[in-house]
């Protein structure tokens, strides 16, 4: 069995289709991780979403920061964006089901055997993998239930910015989905910066990837994660980020993470978007 994460595909299907047809998957024995904004800003979100779902048992997907705003808006808690391209998901005869699906999904796959976590965006340098875990299933419990509103309600923001098992509520929730969903730059504190822009190293402001601050407590798990098409494709010892920026002309990536070196598959994408981090 063949085991292929892929990076953000933003409703990019006809690209999806073709690199699965490049690596020859086969569903009936292969499976596909996807690590979240599978929808938005490109042209066929809908398509995405029908095909992944099709998929059940052969495919993992994590939620995204793009998965999570198409609930607000769904929900009534935020409006639309000018740049939002999921309309014709809200109007398909399907929609309630697909957004019963996505509620359904993760902010963080573990697979144990392998030891292997799959999340959108990052982890906060704090949280071993045990606690990413628990922090997870706390804000899905919520996605899933009757309270679900007021989640989306008071989920955007940028602070807190540090980790405490102090944290409660709001608070709580909105550190944890910024960590799964928005996260890229940490101080050497560990303290997040997710509205930082710019180079991904080499900085004045002495940010750094979340994944290199100093002790951070996942570093014994790998960790696939997307998010952050300005870092690209890129793989070190226990990391591999897999957007390469499929809507903004860059490419479409998927790594097989069953071999040794992990094998890395890229199909070039055409420009549906104007960029932005």
């Amino acid at each position: 069995m063949a085991l292929y994460a892929i990076g953000d595909i933003q409703g990019c299907y006809d690209e999806l289709r073709a690199l699965l047809d490049r690596v020859s998957f086969n569903a009936d024995a292969d499976q596909l991780w996807f690590a979240g904004d599978l929808i938005n800003r490109g042209p066929r979100s809908l398509e995405v979403l029908r095909f992944v779902r099709s998929l059940g048992n052969d495919a993992v997907a994590v939620l995204g920061n793009h998965e999570l705003h198409l609930l607000a808006v769904a929900s009534g808690a935020c409006k639309s964006s000018v740049n939002d391209t999921f309309k014709d998901i809200l109007a398909a005869p399907d929609c309630d089901t697909l957004l019963d699906w996505l509620r359904q999904r993760p902010l963080m796959h573990y697979d144990a055997k392998r030891n292997i976590a799959m999340m959108h965006a990052g982890l906060a340098p704090q949280w071993d993998i045990a606690t990413a875990q628990s922090c997870a299933q706390e804000v899905e419990r919520e996605l899933r239930s009757k309270r679900s509103d007021e989640l989306f309600s008071v989920m955007y923001g940028n602070q807190p910015d540090l980790w405490s098992e102090k944290l409660r509520s709001a608070e709580r929730w909105r550190f944890i989905i910024n960590c799964f969903t928005r996260l890229r730059m940490c101080d050497a504190e560990g303290r997040l910066h997710v509205g930082a822009r710019g180079p991904v190293r080499k900085r004045d402001d002495g940010l750094m990837p979340w994944f290199e601050v100093p002790g951070r407590a996942s570093v014994d798990t790998k960790l696939v994660f997307g998010h952050w098409s300005v870092l690209g494709r890129y793989q070190a010892p226990g990391i591999y980020a897999t957007d390469s920026g499929c809507v903004w002309g860059g490419a479409l990536s998927a790594v097989r993470l069953d071999v040794e070196p992990a094998e890395w598959h890229s199909l070039p994408c055409p420009i549906y978007a104007k960029f932005s981090e």
